[in-house]
């Protein structure tokens, strides 16, 4: 894709902009610091402007960053104005944090600035966390989160890609690598390349080989966000329990079908998130519940009412509900396994109502 080709004057402009303050502000603030105005010291974004920018300008209005150690340039290229990041440094109350954060702890919530830390990789579950919000929340938001190449090497990182791809959490983990660790070259504490590595999360990795270029920067984040906010098209899932991992199995099986499912994991039967369901199905036209439990005055019998009551108008196809039997759950392992939905179970009944297969 060639999305950042694609860019208006307009847009080309502020992205220009955004790169140009970047710059200038990290240098006043390296002068200030040596002329004794910002105590401490600073870590500045200068040379990596193109990609901070590109990534921040692929997202949309909403969604959520987190920053590092080095991360004047992050806010600004989310948008924030100038004048409270300054004052922030120079720790005024009129900063963005009224002066208690400082350099290593900007955050704007206004543009979606979640904050940024000291502490190497500290700002990564914070990102998500915002993921999971989204998803709990049924938004259709993006978090990004920017490490290091010596972050590369923290576990928290990993245990943050473990869950989000567990939970298929709508986020991408971008990876700045100017190949030192502050002062230590990367290559002589890091093994293979990092972004291999997101393979064995079962992730899409991308190496962008020219972060100097803000356009291919933006492509590459761009074509992240796509995968990381896809809306299904052609059919919702509600998964219940135990039932919305195979549901998860199952969508994204399915998807090398070119079936485009949306999967809602409701959290809470009381109250239960009717307005996610009723919306997704109004996109649509299509509702497959699963639910690891028996199909009679079940959850998924009352979601289904629920759906045939408020968004009837709207289904292209009759609601299939795969549940457990109605019957006394047997002793033995193997045929208690055949009870309960599986992942192919769902998909069956997925391709049924999206007409692939008769019932």
């Amino acid at each position: 894709m060639t999305a950042g080709r694609n860019f208006d004057k307009d847009t080309l402009l502020e992205t220009q902009r955004r790169m140009l303050r970047i710059r200038l502000f990290d240098e006043r603030a390296s002068k200030m610091v040596k002329r004794g105005y910002i105590p401490g010291t600073v870590h500045t974004s200068i040379g990596q402007e193109a990609q901070v920018v590109g990534a921040c300008m692929a997202l949309a209005k909403g969604d959520h960053m987190t920053g590092n150690h080095r991360s004047h340039g992050h806010p600004i290229g989310m948008g924030s104005p100038l004048g409270p990041l300054m004052a922030e440094l120079v720790g005024k109350a009129t900063g963005v944090c009224q002066g208690k954060g400082g350099s290593l702890h900007l955050a704007d919530y206004s543009v979606g600035s979640l904050g940024e830390s000291g502490i190497t990789g500290s700002a990564i579950p914070i990102a998500v966390g915002a993921a999971l919000s989204a998803q709990v929340l049924g938004e259709n938001r993006v978090s990004i989160c920017f490490f290091g190449d010596g972050t590369a090497n923290q576990g928290v990182l990993y245990e943050s890609m473990n869950l989000a791809s567990a939970f298929k959490l709508p986020i991408i983990f971008l990876c700045e690598n100017n190949f030192y660790a502050l002062s230590t070259p990367s290559h002589t504490v890091t093994g293979g390349r990092i972004v291999d590595r997101a393979s064995g999360f079962g992730m899409p990795g991308v190496l962008v080989e020219t972060g100097q270029s803000v356009m291919d920067v933006y492509d590459a984040v761009a074509n992240a966000a796509d995968r990381a906010r896809r809306e299904g098209k052609d059919v919702t899932v509600v998964g219940i329990s135990g039932s919305l991992p195979l549901a998860l199995k199952a969508a994204e099986h399915l998807a090398e079908q070119d079936i485009d499912a949306e999967v809602i994991d409701p959290r809470t039967l009381v109250p239960l998130d009717t307005k996610t369901i009723i919306e997704s199905v109004k996109r649509t036209g299509r509702l497959v519940i699963a639910e690891p439990a028996h199909r009679t005055c079940g959850a998924a019998a009352e979601i289904a009412a629920l759906v045939a009551e408020k968004a009837q108008p709207y289904l292209k196809a009759p609601i299939i509900r795969v549940t457990a039997l109605d019957m006394q759950i047997p002793f033995s392992p193997s045929l208690e396994k055949l009870m309960y939905p599986t992942a192919e179970t769902i998909a069956d009944a997925i391709k049924k109502v999206c007409g692939r297969t008769e019932y």
